[in-house]
């Protein structure tokens, strides 16, 4: 029996280090991480070596449920996915664990609370958007990767997978700012 640990920020620049450090204190003997949006399961592929990997007997554990997906229904597939496999899942902040009944219904209710939230937050920042460009100050988000290195590096001939390492990204963003940029 294996206690993995599976940690995720969704943007490269958000450090990973607090979740780390909090899986490896809780005795995770393998930890996956990864820097993707959680909206869905598209492009996380840490999380899929983690479910395949997953044997009777085995937990899955994570530092808040909201690390595993924003969409309650893609979570508690997730977790069914999880116990067809006979493992567990255990959350650390609160601590919650499928071990027991009571911990498959804490666990629905703060999925269904995180995905009424992330809504909740979605909508404020549409209307603070819609406010600032009705009074001329938005200029839309900032570009969090250099497309200049991107394209520097690939002429240089690095190959996608060693400047996504360089850069800070994804090997899947880099395939989309070479496609921007040729177009």
């Amino acid at each position: 029996m294996a206690r993995i640990g599976y940690a995720r920020v969704s943007t490269a620049d958000q450090d990973l280090e607090t979740q780390l450090a909090k899986l490896k204190a809780e005795g995770c003997s393998i930890i996956r991480s990864e820097k993707v949006s959680g909206a869905s399961r598209d492009g996380r592929a840490e999380l899929a070596t983690v479910l395949d990997f997953l044997r009777p007997g085995d937990e899955l554990v994570t530092t808040r449920l909201d690390r595993l997906g924003r969409d309650t229904r893609d979570v508690l597939n997730l977790i069914y996915e999880c116990e067809q496999k006979g493992a567990f899942v255990t959350v650390l902040d609160p601590h919650v664990s499928t071990r027991g009944e009571m911990g498959h219904i804490v666990l629905t209710v703060l999925g269904m609370v995180a995905q009424m939230e992330r809504r909740f937050i979605k909508e404020r920042q549409r209307e603070g958007i819609e406010k600032a460009k009705s009074s001329g100050v938005y200029g839309g988000g900032k570009r969090r990767i250099d497309r200049n290195s991107i394209a520097i590096l690939r002429h240089d001939g690095v190959s996608p997978t060693e400047i996504a390492r360089r850069v800070g990204c994804s090997r899947m963003q880099v395939y989309r700012v070479l496609a921007e940029l040729s177009a």
